[in-house]
């Protein structure tokens, strides 16, 4: 059955130290937009291009250029807010978010503080099979992405490439709901998974398509239901953001040390200050980036160039309609049409590709759990060690239902499907045809069998004596006949003739 109370989350409590502490965290998490074009221009999205070619006038923020909202990606984010079950604000506003650096041309960022465009939702962290804890979200704004500043490719400059300035994100940020590095690494993943479903962002993470800001504090013991009952943030302890985070590995180990640098502060009777820092993979610690700052800091003040969005519940409605099965969905039917195990199922519906895969087999097999076990255990086995997606597979969906209808008729047995497998991975072709042209049918003719039996009995009479004395070693003979059948023997017609001559 799944955890999903609203009771307060309990924070991971830290051992090893002078005393208990608990560790509490908060997500902010960027999904660039999947777009074509950019939030306020024309101007292309593609990765890789160019430095500097996919920027318009109103990127470069030259002179009288005025941004126009791209309404495709409005759409995107209230197609994300639906997806994670949360409010959409029929009125929102765009604000200038004030600093500067060289890769921000217009001198401030256009976000959304004061009226975003979604508000609370919720999003289930799958933990192990029948546990999820429920995150709450805070909020979605739509905000542009920032340039990227070169520092590696000259001893004496840095260099600014401009392509990505403009191109629309979605910051998602949760609630300190977040319980230990584990279940903040499950958050990223699981958040990921739902946006590739819902095509709202492809998720990634090298690319910098995902990428996520990690709050973290510690607090005593009892502290943590204090603030859920007053919301009064003052009992979480000061927290610091660690920034630009593209791996779930360091996710987890950034969290473990961060907590723990700030516990060893607290027990020295030091004060941890409230910053920005930078995960650093080779040390495995963070470092100082600079003092966090406040939303007065930025100057924030709407934007001037925008007025107020407003947009119509029949537009939303329309969305809702649109929106594909979802994980979970997903998962919870293939545990109930197909009668899967919760974690074969979790395994089917980590992403579109595998979960269309496997449907297309089973439809076609007529056997869900056997072509479940299929597509785990052999497919996506040989994918993995080959270091290939599902998208790549040699094997199509159909060829794999020929096996496995194979298997189901008898025809072959476990053993020759695992070599016919082997035999369509590697030189493709239509099973059938491959089992009928190699001599590979399973024999199932109990007279031939018999003989085999008898020939191996008579053969080993000291093996017949132990095996009577303890019948499990009648397995033994089973593996004789099968290995002088060449494995074509059906295994089950084996196991009763041999228990039958051997009078167990």
């Amino acid at each position: 059955m799944l955890d999903l109370s609203f009771e307060p989350p309990k924070p991971k409590v830290i051992a090893g130290a002078k005393h208990d502490w608990e560790l509490v965290i908060g997500m902010e998490v960027h999904a660039q937009v999947a777009s074509r074009a950019k939030l306020f221009s024309g101007a292309s999205t593609q990765f890789g291009a160019e430095p500097n070619s996919n920027v318009s006038f109103v990127d470069a923020a030259m002179p009288g250029m005025l941004p126009v909202i791209n309404e495709f990606c409005i759409e995107q984010a209230v197609r994300t807010g639906l997806g994670l079950k949360a409010r959409i604000n029929l009125v929102s506003a765009f604000d200038r978010k004030n600093y500067f650096y060289p890769d921000l041309p217009q001198g401030y960022q256009i976000s959304q503080l004061y009226h975003p465009l979604v508000g609370e939702g919720e999003v289930l962290v799958d933990m192990e099979p029948g546990i999820a804890r429920r995150v709450r979200i805070e909020r979605i704004h739509v905000e542009q992405d920032a340039g990227k500043s070169i520092h590696d490719m000259d001893p004496n400059m840095s260099f600014v490439d401009l392509n990505r300035t403009g191109v629309a994100l979605m910051e998602i940020v949760s609630r300190p709901d977040i319980r230990g590095p584990e279940e903040a690494a499950a958050y990223v993943v699981k958040m990921r998974q739902i946006l590739r479903y819902l095509g709202t962002c492809d998720g990634n993470m090298q690319n910098g398509n995902l990428r996520a800001d990690v709050n973290v504090s510690v607090c005593r013991p009892g502290d943590y239901e204090r603030y859920w009952e007053t919301q009064d943030f003052a009992h979480l302890g000061t927290r610091c953001e660690i920034k630009n985070m593209n791996s779930m590995r360091f996710i987890q180990q950034a969290i473990d040390y961060e907590a723990k640098r700030q516990i060893a502060i607290l027990e020295s009777g030091g004060s941890v200050d409230q910053e920005t820092r930078l995960y650093d993979p080779d040390k495995g610690e963070t470092r100082s980036m600079r003092s966090k700052e406040e939303a007065h800091d930025y100057r924030y003040f709407p934007d001037p160039d925008l007025l107020p969005l407003e947009i119509e519940q029949a537009w939303v409605d329309d969305i809702a309609a649109s929106l594909p099965e979802l994980p979970d969905e997903k998962k919870a039917r293939f545990v109930g049409d197909f009668g899967l195990s919760e974690y074969d199922a979790s395994v089917l519906t980590a992403e579109t590709a595998n979960a269309a895969y496997f449907e297309a087999v089973a439809a076609e097999a007529g056997d869900g759990k056997l072509s479940a076990n299929w597509v785990i255990n052999e497919l996506f086995g040989r994918l993995k060690k080959d270091d290939q997606h599902i998208e790549d597979a040699p094997v199509s969906p159909s060829q794999l239902a020929g096996i496995i209808k194979l298997i189901r008729s008898d025809a072959i047995s476990g053993k020759i499907a695992k070599d016919l497998f082997e035999i369509v991975y590697t030189e493709g072709g239509d099973p059938e045809a491959i089992v009928e042209a190699r001599g590979m049918k399973q024999v199932t003719d109990t007279g031939a069998i018999e003989t085999a039996v008898d020939e191996i009995i008579a053969a080993n009479p000291a093996q017949v004596e132990k095996a009577k004395a303890n019948p499990k070693l009648a397995g033994w003979f089973v593996g004789q006949v099968m290995k002088a059948t060449g494995g074509k023997a059906n295994p089950k017609a084996v196991n009763e003739i041999v228990t039958a001559r051997l009078g167990l």
